[in-house]
């Protein structure tokens, strides 16, 4: 399977930080079995949209992204996101939320949200390894279940709780 890692920072964008958020994702999706494709944007809502209409037409199955979901004037990943996908999974973020609250406060400021455009799944994390790691580690148990529904897998049984 195939999933890809969308960064969103200014500054890894322009060559001054280090992308931490980006290879944690990478990590965890390779020991997952995804087979992963990177990419970076500065925070620019049209490059923004045109990353994830990119990723999101090639043969990802899933897209993860990092960092811009605060309230940071040019914290914009949320309303890009919501530009292209075409049905909200807002279950899904507020899990992430839900278990950063419990962590930090800070939490609360996050505005991340996940969807599917067609079958592919959109997830914002925030920006910091800890927040992706803990992020991550939410959806996981749900992911590969999610992504057999989204494909259109028809011999997959709906798993009830």
């Amino acid at each position: 399977m195939k999933a890809a890692v969308l960064t969103i920072s200014d500054g890894v964008n322009a060559g001054v930080r280090d992308d931490a958020s980006g290879d944690v994702l990478e990590e965890l999706l390779r020991a997952d079995g995804f087979a992963v494709e990177r990419r970076v944007v500065s925070d620019d809502a049209p490059l923004i949209t045109a990353a994830l209409e990119e990723l999101t037409d090639s043969e990802a199955l899933l897209v993860l992204t990092t960092g811009g979901t605060g309230f940071a004037p040019r914290d914009v990943t949320p309303e890009a996101t919501r530009a292209v996908i075409d049905r909200e999974a807002p279950g899904l973020a507020e899990a992430i939320r839900a278990d950063a609250i419990a962590r930090t406060s800070h939490a609360l400021l996050s505005r991340g949200v996940a969807g599917l455009r067609r079958s592919t799944l959109v997830v914002n994390l925030p920006g910091s390894p800890g927040g992706c790691r803990d992020g991550f580690a939410v959806i996981q148990p749900a992911l590969r279940h999610g992504l057999e529904l989204a494909a259109g897998d028809t011999t997959t049984p709906h798993r009830q709780t």
